[in-house]
């Protein structure tokens, strides 16, 4: 029987510079009988390690129709990882997981998608923006709302363009502090409701961003019609242990680790006030 505490070591493939402190990482898995075997979802996470150092968990960041590799983008915002911002392509890393539940795509077949990302929240929403892409007759249209401080942090550029050029679908960008060359929408990532047809009744939304953003993202698309059942957010905690033995991550009854993280907004709303902080 497996045991789930301990990393598999993986190599790094590839690395891509997405801002100034952003960095996406494509790595393998050296056991090729592990790799055959690894299967996730859009939405899960990983916990990634630097042996004697430490470990965190990061979300998946790839689509399984991708290929056989696994992708996470990491912002160098602590000790940990900042070190894995010094990594090589070539070098070692370990892996545990995959953990948690994804976004559930099998239930939007045949509905309009939308996508509301906020900063460094658009990377967990990206393997469910892939895999819809490549299934794109099985959706109605897809919209993307992606927000960030400042043109410089806005992660994907070029398949954000990608993405726009993709029948029906629409990508809509907006920073809060416009730099000289920006063309785009100024303000927060809820000014983009003015640019396109967001009402919905039917439609399924997926949130990913900093806490604070929810709240008024959730707002405006209940007013938009949502229903609180079509609306996925996938929730930030320190998740520890990642399979709910730590309690580290417990909010009210719920483990993030493992009801999540990714929620509907209707079982989120159950919590208690006080657990659900912002929400």
């Amino acid at each position: 029987m497996r045991n789930e505490y301990i990393p598999r070591p993986a190599i790094i493939k590839s690395i891509k510079i997405e801002t100034p402190d952003t960095k996406t990482y494509r790595v393998i898995f050296k056991d090729k009988i592990f790799a055959r075997h690894f299967n996730y979802k859009p939405g899960q996470f990983i916990q990634v390690s630097i042996l004697g150092i430490g470990e965190c968990p990061i979300s998946i960041a790839s689509s399984p129709t991708q290929g056989r590799f696994l992708e996470f983008t990491v912002r160098a915002a602590g000790r940990l990882t900042r070190l894995i911002h010094q990594l090589n392509a070539g070098d070692r890393i370990y892996i545990r997981g995959p953990y948690g539940n994804p976004f559930p795509l099998n239930r939007a077949k045949n509905k309009d998608l939308y996508f509301i990302a906020g900063g460094i929240g658009l990377p967990p929403l990206r393997g469910v923006i892939v895999s819809a892409l490549k299934k794109r007759a099985n959706f109605g249209k897809i919209r993307i709302l992606y927000g960030a401080k400042t043109p410089d942090e806005l992660c994907f550029r070029d398949e954000l363009d990608s993405w726009n050029r993709a029948p029906d679908t629409e990508v809509l960008l907006t920073v809060d502090k416009p730099d000289k060359n920006w063309k785009g929408n100024v303000g927060v990532v809820t000014t983009l409701w003015n640019k396109t047809n967001m009402n919905n009744s039917s439609g399924i939304a997926f949130v990913c961003g900093p806490p604070i953003m929810f709240k008024f993202v959730v707002d405006k698309l209940l007013a938009s019609g949502f229903k609180d059942k079509n609306i996925y957010l996938t929730l930030e905690r320190y998740m520890k242990c990642g399979i709910g033995k730590c309690g580290h991550c417990n909010i009210g009854e719920k483990f993030v680790c493992t009801d999540g993280p990714v929620f509907d907004y209707h079982s989120i709303k159950e919590l208690p006030v006080k657990e659900r902080v912002i929400f």
